[in-house]
């Protein structure tokens, strides 16, 4: 049996490696005859969901839930769990001294980083229904509503992501960077050192997460230098955004630093040149050339209500591209169910850590889960059996055909234009509904359930991505981490509509003492117009999707620049700069075997500082929450300066830090 040769092949490999440290070929491609084995030996069971590890996953589902609901709502941003449940899921299995704890650290992990997917799929959408409420007294909204929207579409998001699962983590070794799995990857190997050398690794990780967390706690505090260093803050710069509406602007954040460095200077190279062509072309032309409220708008509105929606109608057309460049696995996995629901046996049965539920269950399940969308759909929702047809078939749809955008944005560059892909699936959906009849201020609540369930199901399935590929640098098993998701996904679901409805009575989500739910508000805006009669920017989505295909026809990865498209510069801007160091710090010797050291030092470097980053950042928002205003007023000329300064002592830091590295090291 195969499955027998391979475990031969790697006894001798694992009786002798460290298996504290990542093997050397974890993050590079493969060579054709190479294979990859994880930490945990696949041939042996380790603990992975115990009692601990499923009691702690939920209990960190629930609470960060709630902060990431509170947090998001309030600046926009959901934060990420997943590195700050990594960090405490290690320190409590050394202060508890427990034993093989990285397969339970992965389950924690994976159950309780459902919480960041599920508010970010809630409160993208359904505030917008609390803030429409306002003007149409009429729409009413309910804690099952909320509940059954984030619990179905993340258990949509589950299940339509595991046929793809194979492909990323495993077939596509080395090929994306997956620059949040790396760093969470890294967190949770820092527990395991036992050794002086996988020591000193975990040493220098926890030494550059307090640098990037203190960094950006600071900055994100107290503001003691600009955390956005901008072209528009001097003289001449605030002319030219004036008279060309050319604006530059970057994040000094340690953490996205450390994000541009493991995406890469390929990848970040096309996210930046993405902005560059909205920032420094499209911009400064709509502003020269278009109506009178364009130009004597700032760059940045025409950016937020008009520029980024080509970037919205690129993912959307990358969505296709790639969809149709997936035919084959998709096939491959369809003829697996057939072969499965027929009673033919799988000739070679696969080893523990690529073990996932079978397909003939994924199907099953996920026949029963788009049943039970149809029936709230139709019973909860619409209560018309065709709008309710068509509105289930706009979810199916739409729901599996962005389900590899999210996972290929999460693996690029680690963020999911989930909020761009949900937007885009309103204004297609609203236009549907429309023509079949669905309109007024029950299209608004159609729209927005039906609206809540796709991004909470592109979000999951964004999430999962790095779930499973975490997974498959440790070697957990994919079928548990898969089975224990849906129970996190029940929890976090529970306790968003909970807070959701909380978080309303007590604050609102508009007016100057309510909640900001920016994205909210904004889709509150664009599905308005079109339920209520109104003018849809088709144009603007077109231009985007002519855009994706001349770019994946020149060879350009499509979803990569339309991404730096929809997001701001000063979030593209670190990645060109952290892409930049990693290929500088990779290239400065004859030896390659130096050049290696020093790059895969520099990976747990940046890995650090992203963690410090996100962990350091809910204490920020904490912060904030508890003291208020907490900002330290300073002239704009010398925030600049500072920032610029600031930044080049941490790009200092991690350039010289990395570049410490030697061969012995590896």
């Amino acid at each position: 049996m195969k499955k027998i040769n391979e475990t031969t092949e790697q006894e001798e490999i694992y009786r002798n490696a460290d298996p504290a440290q990542l093997p050397e070929n974890a993050f590079r491609e493969l060579a054709a005859d190479e294979t990859y084995r994880p930490v945990m030996h696949p041939a042996h069971d380790y603990p992975e969901a115990t009692p601990y590890s499923v009691s702690m996953g939920l209990l960190f589902a629930v609470i960060f839930s709630a902060a990431a609901a509170y947090l998001g709502l309030r600046v926009g941003q959901v934060f990420e769990a997943a590195i700050p449940i990594s960090i405490i899921a290690v320190g409590l299995s050394g202060a508890l001294k427990k034993k093989n704890a990285l397969g339970q650290n992965v389950i924690i992990q994976s159950i309780g980083a459902c919480s960041g997917v599920i508010v970010a799929g809630a409160i993208f959408t359904l505030p917008a229904l609390y803030i429409l409420k306002e003007s149409h007294p009429e729409i009413t909204v309910n804690f099952l509503e909320v509940f059954l929207s984030s619990l179905l579409g993340g258990v949509l998001g589950i299940l339509f992501f595991i046929p793809f699962r194979k492909y990323f983590v495993k077939d596509m070794h080395g090929k994306y960077p997956f620059p949040e799995a790396t760093a969470t990857t890294q967190v949770l190997m820092s527990g395991e050192s036992k050794s002086s050398a996988t020591g000193k690794q975990a040493i220098t990780l926890v030494i550059s997460a307090l640098i990037g967390g203190v960094y950006d706690y600071v900055v994100s505090t107290f503001g003691m230098w600009a955390e956005n260093i901008t072209s528009a803050a001097t003289s001449w710069g605030i002319a030219l955004a004036d008279k060309a509406k050319m604006v530059f602007s970057c994040n000094t954040g340690a953490a996205l630093l450390g994000l541009g460095y493991i995406v890469g200077i390929r990848y970040a190279f096309i996210i930046f040149a993405g902005s560059a062509l909205v920032w420094w072309v499209i911009i400064p032309i709509m502003g020269t050339y278009g109506n009178v409220g364009l130009q004597l708008a700032d760059p940045d509105i025409i950016f937020n209500n008009q520029a980024r929606l080509i970037g919205i109608g690129g993912i959307a057309m990358a969505g296709v591209l790639g969809i149709i460049k997936s035919w084959p696995i998709i096939a491959q996995a369809a003829g697996l169910a057939v072969r499965e629901f027929k009673g033919g046996q799988v000739t070679t049965k696969p080893v523990r850590w690529q073990m996932d539920i079978s397909m003939k269950h994924v199907v099953f399940f996920m026949i029963l889960a788009l049943v039970a969308v149809f029936i709230f759909f139709w019973t909860g929702v619409l209560h018309n059996l065709w709008q309710a047809v068509v509105a289930w078939v706009v979810v199916t749809v739409i729901g599996f055909l962005f389900t590899t955008v999210a996972a290929n944005a999460i693996a690029i560059v680690g963020t999911n234009p989930v909020s761009g892909m949900t937007l885009m699936t309103l204004i297609v959906a609203s236009a549907i509904f429309v023509a079949v009849g669905i309109s007024g201020t029950s299209g608004i609540v159609a729209s927005m359930i039906i609206g809540g369930v796709v991004c909470t199901a592109l979000s999951m399935a964004g999430g999962f991505v790095t779930d499973l590929k975490i997974g498959y640098w440790v070697g957990s098993t994919p079928k548990k981490q898969e089975t224990w998701k849906f129970l996190g996904t029940l929890v976090s679901a529970a306790t968003v509509g909970g807070v959701l409805l909380l978080l309303n009575n007590v604050y609102g989500f508009s007016g100057t003492e309510g909640l900001q739910a920016p994205q909210a508000n904004a889709m509150a805006k664009v599905i308005e117009p079109i339920m209520m009669g109104g003018d849809t920017p088709w144009i603007l989505y077109i231009a985007g999707a002519i855009l994706a295909l001349i770019l994946n026809w020149l060879g350009v990865p499509a979803l990569a620049f339309c991404l730096g498209m929809f997001i701001p510069m000063s979030l593209n801007a670190p990645l060109l700069v952290g892409g930049a160091i990693a290929w500088f710090v990779s290239t400065r010797s004859s030896d390659s075997a130096v050049n290696d050291a020093r790059r895969d030092r520099g990976t747990l470097i940046a890995s650090g500082l992203i963690a410090g980053g996100a962990l350091f950042g809910v204490f920020s928002a904490l912060t904030r929450f508890a003291f208020g205003k907490l900002i330290i007023p300073m002239p704009e000329g010398t925030n600049q300066i500072l920032g610029i300064g600031m930044y080049a002592l941490i790009i200092i830091y991690l350039i010289w830090d990395s570049m410490r590295a030697r061969k012995s090291q590896q």
